[in-house]
């Protein structure tokens, strides 16, 4: 492969990250600029007008805090997935976003959930799965660094906070778990080769002694 093709490789695992997060940035300061708020197109549980917010919740966020809190982590798992899994990150952004937030609007209380906080739970989960499950060195070392730098966002899949969606982010964690068996083969695996035997194998015997071909003498 040439500089020109991992060059352009290199600016696809950064491209979708950067855009994503400058989106949520954009919406939120327009709605500053202009007065306007958002929140009533998140997800709104079990009502037909509601799930409008299964396509607009992972946009909206209710202040700067829960902006920046969001911003870090989705980009280095935005990252991490555009790099290890190229082949498959499209569907599990895409699909994993949707489902995340349907199964929000399933199961969450009536009130409405925003953040991107989601979509940051269904990346952490399928990552450290899938680098469970595939039992490849380095997905194992990306897993166990997400634990040790995010590792306290598991206890947010229960209601410990007031005021935080954590029915979104179980959604999340759920989803991803899904995903990463789902996927499980597909995307980046481990590798196995095997080797087709020669004329020249032949020589050696199982214990790798040497064991030179017999040749047929012809008499006159």
């Amino acid at each position: 492969m040439d500089d020109s093709n991992d060059l352009k490789i290199s600016r696809s695992i950064f491209l979708i990250p950067i855009l994503f997060v400058i989106v949520i940035w954009l919406i939120y300061w327009i709605e500053i600029q202009f007065g306007l708020n958002f929140n009533k197109f998140g997800v709104y549980p079990r009502t037909l007008i509601g799930f409008r917010g299964v396509f607009f919740t992972h946009f909206i966020h209710s202040n700067t805090n829960h902006l920046f809190n969001n911003s870090i982590p989705l980009f280095v798992l935005l990252c991490s997935l555009f790099y290890f899994y190229r082949v498959i990150a499209y569907k599990v952004l895409f699909m994993g976003g949707f489902l995340t937030a349907f199964l929000t609007w399933i199961i969450a209380r009536e009130s409405y959930h925003i953040g991107a906080s989601g979509i940051v739970y269904l990346l952490f989960s399928f990552v450290f799965f899938s680098g469970i499950i595939r039992k490849h060195y380095r997905l194992v070392a990306l897993s166990l660094i997400i634990i040790f730098l995010y590792g306290s966002m598991i206890w947010y899949v229960l209601p410990i906070k007031e005021g935080m969606s954590w029915e979104g982010h179980l959604s999340g964690f759920l989803v991803g778990l899904l995903l990463a068996l789902i996927y499980r083969k597909k995307g980046m695996i481990k590798e196995h080769y095997e080797f087709k035997e020669t004329e020249f194998d032949t020589f050696f015997d199982e214990n790798g002694n040497f064991n030179p071909p017999k040749i047929d003498e012809e008499l006159e």
